[in-house]
């Protein structure tokens, strides 16, 4: 079984910051692709945020300039550093990883339960 847990949402006021942290457990050979994903009350999941296992970071364009992702390889852990957080960026953030159980497996997707977080203006 492969979890992906997020933690570090919460309440916060606008101009403020929080740091989300996602940590992948269980049975998994390689992480390829992590990413964050956030949906608002009545709208449609968007990507947020994408780090590759090199490295390689793609935003959306709402919080370019304000959001960090980064990852921890050997902790199979990704973050999200948000900073000038707006009350459009209150939504449910769940995290992402495309990753093997095994060298003989193709890569499958993986996601976390959610956690909330709520600006308030």
């Amino acid at each position: 079984q492969v979890q992906l847990v997020e933690s570090g949402g919460g309440l916060v006021q606008a101009g403020g910051s929080l740091r989300l942290s996602c940590a992948v457990s269980g049975t998994i050979f390689s992480i390829n692709d992590m990413g964050w994903y956030r949906q608002a009350p009545g709208n449609q999941r968007e990507l947020v945020a994408l780090i590759t296992k090199g490295g390689l970071t793609n935003y959306a364009d709402s919080v370019k300039g304000r959001f960090t992702i980064s990852r921890d390889n050997a902790r199979n852990t990704v973050y999200l550093q948000m900073h000038s957080l707006k009350p459009e960026d209150t939504a449910v953030y769940s995290c992402h990883a495309a990753g093997r159980r095994s060298p003989w497996q193709s890569s499958m997707d993986y996601w976390g339960k959610g956690t909330l977080v709520t600006v308030s203006s």
